[in-house]
């Protein structure tokens, strides 16, 4: 009876998820292990990088508003040596010679400025926009996945190591079985097939702790890859239903508006129509003006210095060009109505992940109550077990088959608490409000704007914002 006692106050901490020697004062909460995810996972901070880079596109199609400063300058040596015989009349012949050396030298600056060209600038800024706020879309696809990876193993680890206990402790009572069983054996209570049995089982056991072990071991990996740190006192988990519609009907509603595979879907159509503007515009007139300046000095043997200056409009009407402009609008549409099509197959997708995660939330739901039940049954079954056994009603066999049946109740219960609590998760990531605003993180949100703002209107310089 006392191994039965040692496996009873190990279920207690398993059935509460909790990991034993955790002290609730210095115990790692799941919230803090999101923040440290969200602020430290270098996929994430990647992504936010090549959200960074993406704003640099508007900068880039506004400088077609901008006009374009060039300066020349040149400075050589050259020498002539020339005669020219010219005849005036008949009777008249000059000749004309000049030798030296002389050091050309000029300065210059041209100023170009694109008045019209198809709204092409405007198209393509306008298209730089949609990127940046697609890419922002994205950025909130990667930042739900690693929350909810951040999630997940933490409840994996909480799972793994209940599961680990369950199996030390169910080690610990096949052990006291097996001795009584061999005590019992040499007072001729029970045969040599008995021992066999318990001794069969006990090796299945450790078999069982063995592989409970492994997979600890792999999650804890698994844990500082996604969270960053070696998992230590973990508190337990709870589900975000808080967070979540009534309905699903209502769960689906919103996840066709939020979700931001689905937004990013749109920002992907404006993109595509305006690249179809944009190349239809190559078929348009461009104005452009230009204002030069020069400054020369000997030139020439004869000319010491000279200033010119000039300004320029010029139209450019583009009659044909091969038809490589028609095969480019052309095959710009074909990607704009694949764009298309491409937002109704993430609307279906995001429908179908939003139906499949609440099933999944409404069956692990039922799934803990059942396995509440079956753990209470099974510990009765096993102290009945045992007190038949003691009458010579029941066999040693059914001792253990009693006990290992309590073991695969406890382990289903564990394993129904944590899918509890993922798929309450996965709906929230499904629905897309898996951030840290929605679930009331304590951190400082990420705010891509804050980049943007800085570089959009920038005119010069190769410094980022951050000062690299």
């Amino acid at each position: 009876m006392h191994g039965v006692k040692l496996f009873t106050g190990a279920a207690v901490s398993i059935l509460l998820m909790a990991v034993a020697g955790a002290t609730p004062a210095l115990a790692d909460t799941i919230e803090a292990a999101l923040v440290r995810a969200y602020q430290n996972n270098p996929q994430l901070n990647a992504q936010r990088a090549q959200v960074r880079s993406t704003d640099e596109n508007v900068p880039q199609a506004l400088s077609g508003y901008r006009p374009k400063v060039s300066v020349t300058a040149s400075a050589g040596y050259q020498y002539t040596d020339t005669n020219v015989t010219a005849g005036g009349n008949a009777n008249t012949i000059v000749r004309t010679e000049t030798h030296g050396a002389n050091s050309p030298r000029s300065a210059g600056m041209t100023v170009s400025q694109t008045l019209f060209n198809g709204n092409q600038t405007a198209n393509r800024t306008r298209a730089a926009e949609s990127q940046v706020s697609g890419a922002r879309e994205a950025l909130r696809v990667l930042d739900q996945t690693v929350i909810l990876q951040a999630a997940t193993v933490y409840m994996d680890y909480l799972r793994d190591s209940a599961t680990l206990e369950v199996q030390r402790s169910n080690v610990r009572v096949l052990e006291q079985t097996l001795k009584q069983t061999r005590d019992r054996f040499n007072v001729g209570e029970v045969t040599r097939t008995d021992v066999a049995q318990s001794e069969a089982q006990l090796a299945a056991g450790k078999t069982q702790l063995l592989t409970a072990e492994s997979n600890l071991t792999t999650t804890r990996a698994n844990f500082r890859r996604i969270i960053g740190n070696e998992p230590e006192n973990l508190a337990p988990g709870s589900p975000v239903d808080r967070f979540l519609p009534a309905t699903l009907p209502s769960a689906v509603e919103l996840a066709l508006i939020e979700n931001p595979n689905v937004t990013a879907a749109m920002f992907g159509i404006d993109v595509n129509y305006l690249q179809v503007k944009v190349a239809e515009g190559a078929l348009l007139p461009t104005i452009t003006f230009q204002a030069a300046v020069t400054q020369s000095y000997e030139q020439t043997m004869t000319i010491f210095r000279s200033f010119g200056a000039s300004a320029v409009a010029q139209a450019s009407v583009p009659l044909y060009q091969g038809g490589a402009e028609y095969a480019l609008i052309r095959q710009s549409k074909e990607n704009l109505a694949q764009q298309r099509l491409n937002l109704e197959t993430t609307r279906d997708q995001t429908r179908a992940n939003v139906v499949q995660a609440w099933g999944q939330l409404q069956a692990g739901k039922a799934q803990v109550q059942s396995a509440q039940a079956q753990v209470t049954a099974s510990e009765i079954a096993l102290n009945g077990v045992r007190e038949e056994a003691k009458a010579g009603q029941r066999t040693t066999l059914d001792v253990l088959n009693a006990q290992q049946a309590l073991v695969n109740a406890r382990v289903a219960l564990v394993t129904a608490q944590h899918d509890r609590v993922v798929a309450s998760y996965s709906v929230l990531n499904a629905i897309g409000r898996l951030s840290p605003l929605v679930l009331g993180l304590p951190t400082t949100t990420y705010d891509p704007s804050v980049h943007y703002q800085q570089v959009r209107d920038s005119w010069a310089g190769v410094r980022t914002p951050d000062g690299r």
